[in-house]
């Protein structure tokens, strides 16, 4: 339908746009094409829930791209953002004033649900009625000039992965006039619409609800506060507080009056409006004149290998060890040129400072502590690149389908896969995506398990440990990084057996997940996911890493002795960090070194002396920093640069001689942080979501009990001679 013939007329340029639509009908990949990729992501207040903002290409129209979400029932945190976005609920934003609905054209009828929901907010319209191409593989066509009619508001064609109809959906965008939604077709008992149209007035008089939005925010207010769900009926609850008395009395007297009428007004809802949405459906989705059933696919072709039991499970793992391999031999070349670069760098800031704390500080606190952490950015970026390609590609649902074999055997839902696997990058991304997992116990499972999985965080410390024991060796570095990923995910399985039968004793959940068509991942959108993603990571270090590492410097730099004073600092051209003897004493009575001894009794059962010890107390910041401390804390000179940290730990010994990392130690070692939870940011984050601080205490004291125990185990053990030696 032309845009010249949708009538009523709206706010020109500076309007906002909501982006809608189901998880994997292609909304972020529209939202993407219609911003060209510059937007920006943050949170909504109060929430953790992820919010994307964009400008609609060369005009002043913002684009805002809810949440996916199958409902606007406020079951789920992104249920409840999304609908409190279109009703303008959210502190210090406003109500869009248009939509933006994007459907899955080979699932019409189970997208049609929310589209439907929205629709019935009142507000001008377009559906970008997306995966055309899928849907005519499939063997089916959409009329959408008759479901344009049926709904009320222009229905484009698109495929977003190629750009088709993205031109003509933009068009229209720019043009919104379409006269709003037809009113909702379907009906409910008499009585029942009656105590929705009552509760709509109300809502309209009282100004909390836009007039036009009424009529659906009232029957979803309706439902929500005789729900069940605890969720849901807070939020009706949030709703009444914003009310006069008078207001909330003929809210709760029309949510009473269905409630006498009807034992669950949720299902009579669902019932009518899936019964509307079926005969839609069978009106505007046409069959091929062959056998659509007989038509076969070739996502459905590769899905019969890919997703076979055996055949299936091997090429994930499979999958998976390549990510590892990529991890190391991919990013050694970039390695080399970011040590090379961080050591000319220090060579040639060095002699520009006066010889004393403030070269110091600059050289062995800024460059060479950052630096430590920042060598490791190529692993992470390609990291998170083989993560945004089996996303992009339509794997990675495959592999959630693949894994909920195995972790619903654990009490675990299928959904926790998305969750889990996000972990690997980090735990924080992690925990925010349980929000998806509709079962508080299914959730906080998840959530407590997350920080188990081996995030990207923790590459720094595998990688310095694994090279110091291993040196060149690519093959049984990779073997150890595949072992130490298998251990925390083990680990993490256990740990929900045991909450899921303790403290989150419940059902096993039944799982169930859109399978979307498989497409060739496009280059832009997926190196966008990975600077995004890398980002994060970079200004993580720039910040948390970079005050960490100022803070150990000056513990490792004070108090100042004599001896020190006539000893050049690094960046000198004498040396790196204290390679020799007076420089070495002064270390060993620093503030940090006393830190390290203070607590060195305690770690001392594990293998690990004052240096390895300090490291492990300051990395509660942040797990990384423990790579910027060892670099602080061990002498290394200047003729071993080139070797690095690594080399640096290799050579490190006790005071009697004895090497500090034998394979004992360096597996206690990797086995601690494996399990240890050594990161306040995933702690702040728990505290947020679980809005308790009862769970991130219980999550740090039972995480490093478990580290503790396992790496004292672990090195007894080797020192016996198991491991070798020590």
């Amino acid at each position: 339908m032309p845009p010249s013939d949708l009538g009523e007329a709206v706010p020109p340029d500076g309007r906002r746009i909501a982006v809608a639509g189901n998880p994997n009908s292609g909304k972020t990949a529209i939202f993407n094409a219609l911003t060209g990729l510059r937007h920006k992501v943050g949170n909504y207040p109060g929430v953790t829930v992820e919010k994307r903002e964009g400008r609609l290409h060369d005009t002043d129209i913002t684009l805002v791209d809810l949440p996916g979400t199958y409902a606007l029932s406020a079951r789920s945190p992104d249920e409840e953002i999304a609908r409190d976005v279109l009703l303008g609920r959210i502190p210090g934003g406003r109500h869009p004033e248009g939509l933006l609905i994007v459907v899955d054209a080979a699932n019409l009828e189970r997208n049609l649900y929310l589209a439907s929901q929205l629709l019935d907010f009142g507000m001008p319209a377009v559906v970008a009625c997306n995966m055309v191409d899928v849907a005519a593989e499939r063997g089916l066509q959409v009329d959408c000039r008759k479901l344009s009619s049926v709904l009320g508001v222009p229905v484009i064609p698109t495929v977003a992965t190629t750009g088709q109809g993205v031109a003509q959906l933009r068009r229209v965008l720019l043009d919104l006039n379409g006269r709003r939604p037809r009113p909702r077709a379907w009906r409910l008992s008499e009585d029942f619409e009656a105590a929705v149209e009552r509760a709509a007035r109300v809502m309209a008089e009282s100004g909390a609800t836009p007039a036009y939005a009424a009529p659906g925010g009232a029957l979803l207010w309706i439902t929500d506060y005789l729900s069940g769900e605890p969720r849901a009926r807070r939020s009706a609850e949030r709703y009444l507080a914003r009310l006069s008395e008078e207001h909330a009395a003929v809210l709760r007297e029309s949510a009473a009056a269905v409630a006498a009428i009807q034992h669950d007004p949720a299902a009579a809802v669902i019932e009518a409006r899936y019964a509307w949405i079926s005969s839609v459906a069978r009106d505007v989705v046409r069959a091929a004149a062959d056998d659509p059933a007989a038509r076969e696919s070739w996502t459905d072709r590769l899905d019969r290998v890919l997703t076979h039991r055996v055949f299936g499970m091997g090429i994930f793992a499979t999958l998976m060890l390549l990510l590892f391999l990529a991890i190391f031999s991919g990013a050694e070349p970039l390695m080399g040129l970011i040590e090379s670069g961080q050591e000319a760098i220090t060579e040639w800031v060095g002699p520009m400072i006066p010889s004393g704390a403030w070269r110091s500080l600059v050289t062995d606190g800024v460059i060479t502590g950052v630096g430590a952490v920042l060598v490791f950015f190529p692993q992470i970026c390609i990291l998170f690149l083989c993560l945004a390609i089996l996303e992009d590609s339509g794997y990675m649902a495959r592999a959630a389908f693949l894994m909920d074999r195995v972790m619903s055997r654990f009490g675990l839902h299928g959904r926790s896969f998305i969750p889990l696997l996000s972990s690997y990058a980090c735990a924080i991304p992690g925990i925010m995506a349980t929000r998806t997992i509709e079962n508080r116990r299914d959730r906080y499972a998840t959530i407590l398990i997350a920080p188990l999985m081996s995030c990207s965080a923790r590459l720094p410390v595998y990688l310095t440990v694994i090279g110091a024991l291993f040196g060149d060796r690519l093959g049984p570095k990779v073997a150890v990084m595949f072992g130490l990923y298998a251990l925390g995910t083990g680990v993490a399985l256990l740990a929900a057996v045991v909450f899921k039968k303790t403290l989150l004793a419940g059902p096993t959940p039944t799982f169930i997940m859109e399978l979307p068509a498989y497409h060739l991942p496009r280059p832009w959108p997926i190196l966008r996911v990975m600077w995004d993603r890398s980002k994060s990571f970079l200004t993580k270090a720039g910040t948390i890493i970079f005050t960490a590492s100022i803070v150990i410097w000056a513990l490792s730099y004070f108090p100042e002795s004599a001896t020190q004073a006539a000893v050049p600092t690094a960046g000198g051209g004498d040396q790196s960090f204290a390679p020799h003897a007076a420089e070495a004493d002064h270390l060993h009575d620093s503030y940090l070194a006393r830190m390290g001894k203070a607590i060195e009794p305690a770690l001392k059962p594990l293998g690990y002396d004052w240096r390895i010890s300090t490291a492990l107390l300051s990395s509660l910041i942040a797990r990384e920093v423990f790579v910027s401390t060892l670099g602080i804390a061990l002498a290394v000179a200047e003729d071993d640069a080139g070797e690095g940290l690594r080399a640096g730990l290799a050579a490190a010994t006790w005071p009697d001689g004895r090497p500090l990392i034998t394979p004992a130690v360096a597996v206690s070692l990797l086995v601690f942080y494996v399990f240890a939870c050594q990161c306040v940011s995933t702690l702040a984050v728990v505290r947020r979501e679980t809005q308790s601080w009862r769970w991130p205490l219980f999550m740090f004291a039972y995480m490093t009990t478990l580290a503790y125990l396992s790496a004292l185990a672990v090195y007894q053990i080797g020192s016996s001679g198991w491991i070798g030696g020590g």
